[in-house]
């Protein structure tokens, strides 16, 4: 029982460690990821000649299964952007659901946004777009941002290809398909009520003055914009493959064509990739595009996307370090002797690692090796254990937090009205999003 104590204190310590050079030493993710793991393998034990290989498998496991993946997402959130797909849909969204259902049609367009783009693209796109739509409809700038924010986080968090999500699934095993049914599912209700019902409750929501940093779009002409049905089909399209994949196979022969041929169109790789050419075929060649400057986007997408997946592959070893030493099956023997659910385990741990390290990938993957022996010691769906860790890595966070600053930054309004607004929609995104998964784990 000693031992096993020592073996989660050091895993603590470790964290403490990486949260003290993140937020205090501002060292760099991914030394900083690399040096917490390598404490957490000297502090337990492991064999030095085991270390480089740990490191070796924690890095190709992320890299292996994400790196396609994460830089086809980042064209086609590029190629949306470049050609006003983006614009396109939010205009066409605010047009046909009216002033009065503002807030529910900004939750569709943050959630789309976020889904599609990485979350910092996707806010500063989204939100110069929504204050024009607030000087339109002569509505408070924040009674819009607060709903479009809350789409755009839950959406990010939740749905592959984005990077958190992608690494759980990846590490849980989980079916691709199910994580965007049951991930619909959990976030209706969660963005309606850190969207549009929490507004209620933000005193001083209406007088928050907008700073000089963000500014109302410039919109393009309509007649330039591509359609709104492509628009909207090229973000969509990777899940409608895949669980169109899904439902092909439970029709067929698992020895057929028709099911490998599915299998094939449905893996996240294909999938992507299809989305990826459908978008520089109707973004791009065929709005008469020069191909040197659709490959200059793609440059700049994948350069810009560098640095996040490296983070990521660098949160892989710290996962392969507590997966190797044993760490997480301790977890599960000391989990087992208590009256709590895997699923709120799962989430306490992600929320904390989110809050101590103010980074929500890194939260994600860090988590998913701590809990991954939960799914096979308690029998937990895969896809809830997902959408646990998913939402616990979209919470409330401090002031050292990337998501907080840009928020704060770009409307110029103080700490405390952060807190206010940022703050509570992240809390109330996390929490409810919890509940809605105990609840889908009390009726499966």
């Amino acid at each position: 029982m000693t031992a096993d104590l020592f073996s989660l204190l050091w895993v603590v310590i470790g964290i403490g460690i990486l949260v003290f050079m993140i937020a205090k030493l501002k060292i760099h993710n991914i030394l900083a990821l690399l040096i917490s793991g390598l404490f957490i393998a000297f502090a337990e034990g492991m064999p030095i000649t085991k270390m480089v290989p740990t490191i070796q498998a924690g890095l190709s496991s992320v890299l292996g299964t994400l790196a396609l993946i994460l830089i086809f997402g980042a064209i086609i959130g590029k190629l949306m952007t470049e050609s006003g797909a983006s614009q396109q849909i939010a205009d066409t969204i605010v047009a046909k659901m009216g002033v009065k259902l503002l807030p529910y049609a900004l939750l569709i367009i943050g959630t789309i946004f976020g889904m599609a783009m990485f979350y910092e693209v996707a806010i500063l796109i989204a939100a110069p777009l929504v204050i024009s739509i607030a000087k339109e409809a002569k509505i408070p700038y924040m009674r819009l941002i607060v709903p479009t924010v809350a789409g755009t986080t839950m959406g990010h968090s939740i749905f592959p290809p984005q990077p958190g999500p992608m690494a759980l699934v990846t590490a849980f095993h989980a079916d691709i398909s199910q994580v965007y049914i049951f991930g619909l599912i959990v976030i209706i209700p969660t963005i309606i009520c850190s969207g549009v019902l929490i507004r209620r409750f933000i005193p001083g929501l209406d007088e928050m003055p907008l700073g000089n940093v963000m500014k109302p779009a410039e919109k393009k002409p309509a007649s330039e914009l591509p359609s709104f049905g492509i628009s909207i089909l090229v973000p969509l399209l990777p899940a409608i493959l895949m669980i169109g994949s899904s439902l092909a196979k439970l029709t067929v022969s698992s020895h057929s064509f028709l099911y490998k041929f599915a299998e094939f169109i449905g893996s996240a790789e294909i999938s992507m990739l299809l989305a990826v050419l459908v978008a520089m075929w109707v973004f791009g060649y065929r709005r008469h595009q020069p191909s040197s400057q659709i490959t200059n986007q793609l440059t700049s997408a994948i350069e810009e996307i560098s640095n996040v997946l490296l983070v990521i592959a660098a949160g892989g070893v710290m996962k392969e370090v507590i997966i190797d030493t044993g760490i997480g099956d301790t977890l599960v023997s000391f989990v087992g002797k208590l009256p709590v659910s895997p699923l709120i385990l799962a989430w306490i741990i992600t929320v904390l690692i989110r809050i101590l390290t103010g980074q929500g990938a890194v939260a994600a993957i860090t988590a998913a090796g701590i809990v991954v022996p939960m799914i096979a010691a308690f029998n937990v769906n895969p896809v809830l254990m997902v959408l646990a860790c998913a939402v616990g890595s979209n919470t409330m966070t401090l002031m050292y937090d990337g998501g907080f600053l840009l928020f704060q930054q770009s409307f110029g309004i103080s700490i405390k009205d952060t807190f206010k607004t940022w703050g509570a929609l992240e809390f109330t995104n996390s929490f409810v999003g919890l509940i809605v998964n105990l609840g889908l784990d009390m009726i499966m």
